[in-house]
C-alpha cells in the first residue's frame, strides 16, 4: 500500500518547480507587452494604416480620394479582364479533348441536355408543391379567362341603347357564367345596331372599330371594381 501511494503522488518538489517555471514565465510577458518599444511599435502600426483601392502605379494614374470615390471613378484593375477560354485546341492547353464536359454520361455528349425542371425522372419540383383549387398553374398560371360576347349578339339590343352583361343576359342574347369578367370579341355577323355604349372589361381591336363606326362606344370595367376605368370618385365630405 505504501509502495502504490508513493507512486501515484507526485514529489512536492518537482510540482513547486513546475508553479515558479509558470510564474517566471508569465512575467516574463507582460513585461514584454508593456515594453515602450512595443507600445511605440504599436502606435505606428495604427498611424500608418490607409486603404489600397487599386495598384495605381502599375496603371499609370493616381489613385482618387475616398471622399469623391463613386461608380463613375471607378476602373477595372490590371489584369483583371482575361480573353475568353479557347477549348478543344490540344491537351496543354488545358481545354483540350473533352472540352471540359468530362470523358462519359449525358452532359458529356453534344447537344441541348436535358430540358429545364427536368429531375431524373421523380416527381419534379413544380409538380410537387401544392395546387390552388380553381387557380390555373404551371406556364398559364397568369392567363386571364374571360366571359366572351360577340358582337352578334348585340345585335338583340335597342340602337342608341347601353349593354353590359347583364342586360344581354336579360335579352338572352348570352347564357349564364361563372365568370366574373367578359370581353367583346368580333364574329362572323356584323354588328348592325347603331350607337351602342358597349360596358366590358376588355375590347378586340376589331370589335371595338366596328362599334364606333357605328357611333357607338367603348367603356371598359375595372376586372376588380366593375367600375368605369378612370372615373373619378366623389371626394369624401369631412
Amino acid at each position: 500500500a505504501s509502495s502504490q501511494t508513493s507512486l501515484s503522488a507526485p514529489p512536492v518538489a518537482s510540482t513547486m518547480r513546475a508553479a515558479l517555471a509558470l510564474v517566471c514565465l508569465v512575467q516574463a510577458a507582460n513585461g514584454l507587452m508593456t515594453s515602450p518599444a512595443m507600445v511605440a511599435r504599436a502606435a505606428s502600426s495604427r498611424a500608418a494604416v490607409s486603404m489600397r483601392i487599386f495598384a495605381w502605379k502599375t496603371r499609370g494614374e493616381d489613385a482618387p480620394t475616398l471622399e469623391g470615390l463613386d461608380m463613375e471613378s471607378l476602373s477595372k484593375s490590371p489584369g483583371s479582364t482575361h480573353r475568353r477560354m479557347r477549348k478543344g485546341r490540344g491537351v496543354s492547353a488545358g481545354k483540350g479533348v473533352t472540352c471540359g464536359f468530362g470523358n462519359r454520361g449525358q452532359k458529356s455528349r453534344s447537344g441541348s441536355s436535358v430540358r429545364p425542371g427536368f429531375e431524373g425522372g421523380q416527381i419534379p419540383l413544380y409538380r410537387r408543391i401544392p395546387k390552388f383549387v380553381g387557380r390555373p398553374m404551371g406556364p398559364g398560371h397568369s392567363k386571364i379567362e374571360y366571359e366572351v360576347i360577340k358582337l352578334s349578339a348585340l345585335n338583340h339590343a335597342a340602337e342608341g341603347a347601353e349593354v353590359d352583361y347583364a342586360s344581354l343576359l336579360g335579352l338572352r342574347a348570352v347564357s349564364k357564367s361563372k365568370l366574373k369578367i367578359s370581353k367583346v370579341v368580333g364574329s362572323q355577323d356584323k354588328l348592325t345596331v347603331k350607337g351602342l355604349k358597349v360596358k366590358a372589361h376588355a375590347f378586340t381591336d376589331a370589335a371595338r372599330s366596328e362599334i364606333e363606326a357605328l357611333g357607338g362606344s367603348c367603356i371598359t370595367l375595372s376586372r376588380t371594381t366593375n367600375k368605369v376605368v378612370g372615373a373619378e370618385e366623389p371626394a369624401a365630405e369631412e
